[in-house]
């Protein structure tokens, strides 16, 4: 069963008129919404399994830069690692490398075309914890953070963070919706159509 959306025509965003446009493209079962100010956008994607849900991520970390920041938010299993280990590929982080969440270490580092900090963060109790760490270093660093449980540090992450919050459709679908700057947005949701999506 595909899930809705597959057989419609493709939306994309529009970026000067600041809306939605049809495209002869192929199918992908996403939308933009321009909900939260004139400067942020909403992408919705549905993976149907955990190569999509990697797929999606590597497409998100070809397409990031230094200093950006990656907020995931979901419940266990929904795929934030996998995602993650997406963003690493898409990073360059060389397949030698296995990427795994750091729950006892808190983070993780890979040297990819630029450093990326995986923290996960489903041990913190308190987001103070995060200042014995010197979490200001990574987040306004040199490299690209990547934070699964990222809903633990409200009101410490950048203005500009990525976040992508994964939900479960079903057992093996996740709605995947990755909020953020509208310039970030459009070009995830181009290369996302590209990617067969």
């Amino acid at each position: 069963m595909q899930p809705s959306g597959f057989g419609e025509k493709r939306l994309a965003y529009d970026s000067e008129t600041q809306g939605m446009v049809s495209s002869p493209k192929r199918t992908i079962n996403s939308s933009v919404e321009n909900t939260m100010n004139e400067h942020t956008a909403k992408l919705t994607v549905i993976s149907r399994n955990p190569e999509e849900t990697f797929l999606i991520g590597k497409i998100i970390g070809r397409n990031l830069t230094e200093k950006d920041v990656v907020a995931l938010v979901g419940d266990l299993g929904t795929g934030k690692t996998c995602l993650t280990q997406g963003i690493a590929r898409g990073l360059g982080v060389p397949d030698q490398y296995q990427i795994t969440s750091p729950s006892f270490t808190l983070i993780n580092e890979y040297q990819g075309r630029m450093m990326l900090y995986h923290f996960d963060l489903y041990r913190l109790s308190r987001a103070s914890e995060m200042d014995d760490m010197g979490y200001e270093e990574y987040l306004f660093g040199q490299g690209v953070t990547v934070i699964e449980w990222a809903d633990k540090l409200k009101g410490i992450l950048p203005d500009d963070t990525l976040f992508i919050f994964m939900n479960y459709a079903d057992e093996n679908e996740r709605k995947i919706i990755i909020s953020g700057q509208n310039k970030k947005i459009a070009i995830i949701l181009e290369e996302l159509g590209n990617g067969g999506f």
